[in-house]
């Protein structure tokens, strides 16, 4: 059995943990509405963008640019967003469960698979696991993503692909739902094609580009891929916050509840001290008379 300065210790212990976790819960819970904020304010024009390029594809060629020629299965490569840093619940080990997943299925039947890894967690998980596949480590990028930086990202893979090394390009991130629930996406990049099913509005009007058809779809094509990979960031930011918020106030607590039963233990262990005590004293006495 433990002794009292044992029991002590570790109360003492589990309140300082207790402290760090309230403490963490709070401040994801004051980032998290920032960034949650910045998911949702994006969604509508990323949703809007892709529609419209959607709509786009369906009406042109796929020689008419690079990212809409469809070449195949190929090479791909697989676009991985998690954290940098960990203490927020399952978030980095779903969503690099479902990209080893992804590559050990290999379901679209692609030659080869690499992948491009955003977050160190990401990478610690599947360093062991699928290791021959990452190609590139992006870090200390997640917690305060700019477009700037989602700009370069999706200049990098808009160069590979449009050079062939690629034929398709893939994103896995958690988008944001709620403070306790995160979905883990699966969403294919390039080639830019219509969605399933979708009806092209207009059907009988053609666009009219202006200066000219080559130089629109060069602006305009690279820019999706550029808000894709932004708004992933946004949500696999906000997914983190919420998914740490949940985690902190869970081991809270749990550390409450710890501390709990191991008052109880002390107090039941001193009574016990106590009693032994004054069995010993009572003994004591008895055997002078």
């Amino acid at each position: 059995m433990a002794s009292l300065k044992d029991i002590k210790k570790r109360i003492s212990s589990v309140k300082n943990t207790q402290q760090i976790t309230k403490a963490m819960k709070m401040v994801a819970a004051a980032k998290l509405r920032r960034a949650q904020d910045a998911a949702v304010s994006a969604r509508p024009y990323a949703e809007k963008l892709h529609a419209v390029m959607s709509s786009l594809a369906q009406r042109e060629e796929g020689d008419e640019h690079a990212l809409l020629n469809q070449r195949g299965t190929g090479r791909a490569l697989v676009v991985l967003m998690t954290a940098d840093r960990g203490l927020c619940g399952g978030f980095n080990a779903n969503v690099s469960k479902e990209a080893e997943r992804f590559i050990r299925s290999n379901e679209q039947g692609f030659d080869d698979i690499d992948l491009m890894i955003i977050g160190r967690k990401g990478r610690d998980f599947l360093r062991n696991r699928v290791g021959q596949h990452i190609t590139k480590v992006h870090e200390d990028i997640t917690s305060d993503a700019t477009y700037k930086t989602a700009q370069l990202i999706g200049q990098e893979i808009v160069e590979t692909y449009s050079e062939e090394k690629y034929d398709a390009v893939y994103v896995i991130y958690n988008a944001f739902k709620s403070a306790i629930e995160q979905i883990v996406t699966t969403e294919r990049v390039l080639p830019i094609q219509a969605n399933p099913g979708e009806e092209i509005e207009g059907d009988s009007v053609d666009y009219i580009y202006e200066p000219n058809r080559n130089e629109v779809l060069g602006q305009l094509l690279p820019k999706l891929v550029e808000v894709q990979i932004f708004r992933g960031l946004l949500e696999s930011n906000a997914s983190e916050q919420g998914a740490r918020m949940s985690s902190m106030d869970s081991a809270s607590r749990n550390a409450a509840e710890m501390i709990g039963k191991l008052t109880l233990q002390y107090n039941r262990a001193r009574q016990a001290a106590i009693t032994k005590e004054l069995m010993e004293i009572i003994s004591g006495a008895e055997s002078i008379k």
